[in-house]
C-alpha cells in the first residue's frame, strides 16, 4: 500500500533525494566508496558541499556579503549560537510556540531579552500584530513557523533593526528578503535532508561586534573562515541537502514550490472549514501552509481514535496531533504531493458521511 507521509518531522523526502541517496550509500561519485565512509575533504564531497552552498545562494537570492553553513548541533544549537555572536546588549524576541519559547530561555544566559510580544494566553493559535521592537535592539528574533501550533508569518518583518529567524520548517517555501536578515537557520528535517545538519545563513559584516569571548565551535567566524569544514561535517545529510536543492531547482525554483504548497494547504483547509465535523484550531489569518493543524468538533470528540484507524486503513500516517494541542496535524512539506492531501481530505469526507 502507498504510505501518505504527514509526519511532522523527520518527514517526507522526495523519491530523487532517497534514490539519489541511497546510490551515493553504494557508490559515491564513481569512487566505489559509500558516501559514508569517505573523507570530507577528499575532492568528491568538497564538490558537493561547494554546489550545496551555491545552490542555497541561488535559490534564495542571497546577496553578496552573506556564508552558507552547514552545522551539526540542530536547529537548537542556534538557540545559543545567535545570541553568543550577536547579542551585544539587548536583543528582542517575539513568543509565538515552544521552538520560540525555547530560544528565549537560551538568549535570556547572554543578556537583556526584551519579549516584546506573546501569544501564549491562547495557547499560542495566533501570531501577535502591533508589537513595538526597540530601536536599541541588536537584533529581533522570531520563529517563522511553529510546528507544533500551526501558524505561520509567510513575510520578512519590515522593523528598523536586524531580524534572525528559525525557518526550520518553512524554509525554500517561499521567497526571501535575505537583506533583512543577519543570520537565517533551519534544521534540515522538514523541507531539506535528513536530520543532523542545519543550514545556517549569515551576515559577514553581523560577527565580531560582541565583547565576550566566544568557543571556537560556537562561533560563527570559525565555519566561515573554514566553510563549514572546521571539523567533520554531517556527511550524509549535506549530501542528501545537496539532491533535494537540485530537485527544487528542476521544479522551477522557491516560487514554483510556494505555488505548489500554497495549493496544497488551500485544499485541505477548505475540507476543514467547509466540514460539519472538523474544525480548525488557528486564527485564519495566521495559518501556516506547512502544518496545518485540526480537531473534531466537541460533538464529534469521541470519534478521533476512529477516524486515526480509517486514515492508517489507507496509508495515511503521521496525523496525529502533538500532546500541546491535540486533534490532527497534517504536515505538508515541500516533498508530500498534492495526490496525498486529496487522500486525506476525502478521508475525512468519507468519515463524516459515514457519522
Amino acid at each position: 500500500m502507498k504510505k501518505h507521509n504527514f509526519y511532522a518531522g523527520p518527514s517526507i523526502l522526495s523519491q530523487y533525494t532517497i534514490n539519489n541517496t541511497a546510490e551515493a550509500i553504494r557508490n559515491f561519485a564513481g569512487t566505489g566508496l559509500s558516501i559514508l565512509e569517505v573523507s570530507h575533504r577528499s575532492k568528491e564531497f568538497t564538490a558537493v558541499i561547494d554546489e550545496a552552498q551555491q545552490l542555497v545562494k541561488e535559490l534564495l537570492e542571497i546577496p553578496e556579503g552573506y556564508q552558507v553553513l552547514f552545522l551539526g548541533g540542530g536547529a537548537s544549537m542556534q538557540f545559543c549560537m545567535v545570541p553568543f555572536n550577536l547579542l551585544n546588549k539587548k536583543a528582542a524576541y517575539i513568543d509565538t510556540g515552544t521552538w520560540a519559547s525555547n530560544a528565549i530561555k537560551e538568549a535570556k544566559l547572554f543578556g537583556e531579552v526584551d519579549v516584546v510580544a506573546s501569544s501564549a494566553d491562547k495557547n499560542y493559535t495566533y501570531i501577535p500584530k502591533n508589537y513595538t521592537v526597540p530601536a536599541d535592539a541588536d537584533y529581533f528574533h522570531f520563529t517563522t513557523n511553529n510546528t507544533i501550533y500551526g501558524t505561520e508569518t509567510r513575510h520578512d518583518p519590515d522593523l528598523n533593526v536586524p531580524l534572525v529567524a528559525d525557518m526550520s520548517s518553512d524554509i525554500f517555501s517561499r521567497p526571501v528578503d535575505v537583506s533583512k536578515y543577519d543570520v537565517i537557520y533551519a534544521g534540515a528535517q522538514k523541507n531539506l535532508a535528513p536530520s543532523g545538519v542545519t543550514i545556517v545563513i549569515v551576515k559577514e559584516s553581523a560577527l565580531g561586534h560582541v565583547e565576550r569571548p566566544i568557543p571556537t565551535m560556537l562561533d560563527y567566524r570559525t565555519h566561515v573562515k573554514k566553510g563549514s569544514m572546521f571539523n567533520t561535517p554531517p556527511v550524509l545529510p549535506i549530501y542528501s541537502a545537496l539532491q533535494t536543492l537540485k530537485y527544487y531547482k528542476e521544479l522551477g525554483g522557491i516560487r514554483a514550490m510556494e505555488r505548489l504548497d500554497l495549493a496544497k494547504a488551500e485544499l485541505l483547509y477548505e475540507a476543514i472549514d467547509s466540514s460539519k465535523m472538523f474544525a480548525g484550531t488557528v486564527n485564519p489569518e495566521d495559518r501556516s501552509i506547512m502544518n496545518v493543524c485540526f480537531v473534531m468538533k466537541p460533538e464529534y470528540a469521541e470519534l478521533e481514535k476512529e477516524f486515526l484507524e480509517l486514515a492508517t486503513s489507507k496509508g495515511i500516517v503521521g496525523i496525529k496531533g502533538h500532546r500541546s494541542v491535540g486533534g490532527f496535524r497534517a504536515s505538508l512539506y515541500n516533498a508530500l504531493p498534492i495526490e496525498s492531501v486529496k487522500v486525506l481530505v476525502d478521508a475525512m469526507n468519507e468519515f463524516e458521511k459515514k457519522h
